[in-house]
């Protein structure tokens, strides 16, 4: 039937999508006014990337619109884009985020490949909570530093360190203090070994879902 509505996804699969212009807009419903707008790469100059929920199918079950995650405040916003202004791709892992076992798990075709201890945000700068996705990764330019080897970034913003740059993005990342892991210690940022990170790094592709919960 025309404008009914296909959830897309499970625990094994999920979809991302990416941007096929220059300028991509989201609207609040199919057809409306556009609320938001996103370039084709991010201000960390990588591609930019939405995690898709659902799609608005034709008389010929051909999508016309996704219903897509946004890399934006508030958290859990989700919006509509034009199928044809978008590529659609699988991704098969998910991350789950155990604030109070505060431990990371991996999974790869709902298979665990990896759990680990993490290091979570403090009571003040806590971990948000909630369903998100990896939208980037980033390398940092010294290994050494307070990010390791590596920084899986995810759809999340802190929910209190709304002046931080770029709105307080928050990250699974590596650590150059791993003598405090499994302690409430970060920013809102999920911190864990560098051998981890790489593994994850390697395994989490852009759009892997990412579920935070006590």
């Amino acid at each position: 039937m025309a404008g009914s509505t296909v959830k897309l996804g499970d625990d094994t699969v999920a979809y991302a999508a990416v941007p096929g212009g220059r300028l991509t807009s989201a609207y609040r419903a199919p057809g409306r006014h556009p609320f938001a707008r996103f370039h084709r790469t991010n201000a960390n100059g990588v591609p930019t990337v939405f995690g898709v929920l659902s799609a608005v199918v034709n008389r010929k079950c051909r999508s016309t619109w996704y219903r897509v995650q946004l890399p934006m405040r508030p958290n859990g916003v989700t919006g509509f884009i034009r199928a044809s202004a978008l590529g659609i791709t699988k991704v098969r892992g998910r991350i789950e985020v155990d604030v109070t076992a505060r431990r990371v798990t991996l999974f790869q075709d709902g298979e665990e490949v990896l759990s680990t201890r993490a290091a979570i945000g403090t009571p003040r700068t806590p971990t948000p909570i909630g369903r998100y996705y990896v939208n980037q990764r980033l390398i940092p330019h010294d290994p050494g530093g307070p990010f390791g080897l590596g920084a899986v970034g995810i759809s999340a913003f802190s929910n209190v360190l709304t002046g931080w740059t770029q709105g307080g993005p928050v990250a699974i990342h590596g650590t150059n203090q791993p003598q405090l892991l499994g302690q409430r210690v970060s920013n809102g940022c999920i911190r864990v070994l560098n051998s981890a990170i790489r593994r994850i790094f390697a395994l989490a592709l852009p759009g892997t879902p990412v579920l935070i919960h006590r």
